[in-house]
């Protein structure tokens, strides 16, 4: 186990499994104490801070829904009480949609930016206030927002969203010393990136990459550390 986090107290959102999951483990192998985040993955996010509880780390699972304001206070409540304040806040959570946006309905936009974008949003405000100074906060957007894939539209505008809110806020916290910073993954082998697509689509996703691969979590975990 490494110290580059020794003594760091982190939030990750959506942490039950996927990218969240693997940066939650990440960070406790720097010896950062770490709040896992989950909204419906309770299981996973269990076995999440078993793992890091039994190779000496510490952690904690809390569930809350990061488009609920008042989930998103029990979050750092949670971590307050357990560990004192946060200093690093990682926005993992998200939700993904493919379709035309002719055929994408009302519940589905709403829905798509309450967690992306009200969720994100909602951390970052309680974050200006909770986060310890000199923190850091790294907020997901896509590199989707450059390609203009068919059928990418309703996500890619709630990570464009995010993307112009974290460049504010990275200026209105500088003088914290607190860093706000924006991560664009490409596409990334979870279930969120591979759930209805066919071994073609995703074939042809890895041949755009310089790696002629599809990213791993691993991937992710170690540019956010």
């Amino acid at each position: 186990m490494s110290e580059l986090l020794k003594g760091k107290v982190a939030i990750v959102t959506g942490a039950g499994r996927g990218i969240g999951a693997m940066i939650a483990r990440r960070f406790a192998k720097e010896s950062a104490k770490v709040v896992v985040n989950y909204a419906n993955s309770a299981t996973e996010a269990s076995a999440v801070v078993a793992e890091i509880v039994k190779a000496g780390g510490e952690a904690i699972s809390v569930k809350g829904d990061v488009s609920k304001k008042q989930d998103c206070i029990a979050i750092f409540d949670a971590t307050e009480k357990a560990f004192g304040n946060a200093d690093i806040l990682i926005n993992n959570a998200g939700l993904i949609l493919y379709k035309p946006l002719a055929a994408v309905a009302e519940e589905e936009y709403d829905r798509l930016f309450a967690v992306n974008v009200k969720g994100t949003f909602l951390t970052c405000q309680l974050a200006a206030t909770r986060l310890k100074e000199k923190g850091v906060i790294v907020n997901f957007s896509s590199s989707t927002t450059t390609l203009a894939l068919p059928t990418y539209a309703t996500y890619v505008a709630t990570k464009g969203a995010v993307e112009q809110l974290s460049h504010v806020f990275a200026k209105e916290m500088g003088a914290k010393g607190i860093r706000v910073n924006v991560v664009s993954p490409g596409p990334v082998m979870t279930d969120l990136f591979t759930t209805g697509k066919t071994e073609e689509q995703i074939k042809h996703m890895a041949s755009l990459s310089a790696f002629n691969r599809i990213g791993e979590p691993v991937d992710i975990s170690n540019v956010v550390t």
